[in-house]
């Protein structure tokens, strides 16, 4: 299904995440917000040759941050964003979690909390 993702929960949304990864696939992890574990199987690592490559902020070298923040800013189009993003007033934050958990919420919502 996927050629590459990048996980910013972990847990069963990266097993899940890996299972459904293309032969060859990356999949990067950055957060574990769900949890530590990784209830998988090793299937897609040594049946598809799928790769987990973790993506550490906190410890990079300041070196590293500058080439992918000016990667970012040179070689990403913006207009891409609008695609994968979506700003909502704060007073809708409620009425929009029940399409969040139903998994209906696509890319990242941006929380405009002076709307």
């Amino acid at each position: 299904r996927w050629a590459a993702a990048v996980d910013s929960v972990g847990s069963h949304t990266l097993a899940n995440v890996l299972a459904a990864t293309r032969y060859g696939g990356t999949v990067t992890a950055c957060g574990l917000a769900q949890g530590l574990d990784l209830p998988g199987s090793v299937a897609p690592f040594i049946l598809r040759g799928v790769r987990l490559q973790g993506i550490d902020s906190v410890y990079a070298p300041m070196e590293s941050r500058r080439r992918a923040w000016t990667a970012l800013a040179t070689e990403l189009d913006p207009a891409h964003l609008d695609t994968i993003t979506d700003t909502v007033p704060l007073a809708d934050v409620i009425p929009l979690a029940p399409r969040i958990l139903a998994g209906q919420v696509r890319g990242r919502t941006l929380v405009d909390v002076r709307a």
